[in-house]
């Protein structure tokens, strides 16, 4: 599994320079314009490594080239969903260190303070889309990878601004209550697990 990872990371060494880029990009777009800049930072920061790292994956043919190895498809799956959480943290807790930052270092942008609520919010955010976005990759690949992320960036465009807007009204009228957090991270761990069992199956079935 660690060998796994290095790969990633190795694969994705020469492309490390665009994730900055998304991050700095996003933030300059984001926080000086936009009151909820902290989850838009770090999902499209998070997210956007996700869909580098799968291009870079069916560029490379990797897949094609570790089913030749003495490893299982579960395990390749594993790594790729392990990967994806790393991403995650990576954006998310970036967007959180810029945000404090900038409240440091520029009152005058009056953003609002954020909690560890706003940094989990954030990550299970991402995992949703994580869920989501695995089970088609896998299953289209090649043929549909740069469809699918077309369309998951014209999503997170569109959704990007009333998810947040729900979340804030949430929060005003009192639906932030512990159990609702709870209830919902739960449903956000199993559409996770889910998600990884039918990659899983899709990429077992799957002829490269």
């Amino acid at each position: 599994m660690l060998n796994l990872l290095r790969k990633d990371y190795i694969a994705l060494k020469s492309s490390l320079w665009a994730i900055l880029f998304y991050f700095v990009v996003f933030s300059v777009a984001f926080i000086p314009t936009v009151e909820m800049s902290m989850y838009f930072v770090g999902i499209y920061t998070a997210f956007g490594s996700i869909m580098l790292a799968t291009m870079i994956d069916i560029k490379n043919h990797n897949h094609k080239f570790l089913v030749t190895l003495p490893l299982s498809r579960r395990n390749i799956v594993q790594a790729k969903y392990l990967s994806a959480i790393l991403y995650t943290l990576f954006g998310v807790f970036a967007s959180s260190g810029a945000h404090w930052l900038v409240n440091y270092l520029f009152p005058e942008l009056n953003k609002p303070d954020f909690s560890v609520l706003d940094i989990l919010i954030s990550i299970g955010m991402v995992l949703v889309l994580i869920s989501i976005y695995m089970p088609l990759f896998y299953a289209l690949s090649k043929k549909g990878a740069g469809i699918i992320n077309t369309v998951f960036m014209i999503v997170l465009i569109i959704l990007a601004q009333p998810v947040a807007s729900l979340l804030y009204m949430a929060g005003e009228n009192g639906m932030g209550r512990a159990s609702v957090y709870v209830f919902v991270s739960v449903c956000i761990l199993l559409l996770f697990i889910v998600s990884y069992f039918v990659t899983v199956r899709l990429f077992a079935r799957k002829d490269l």
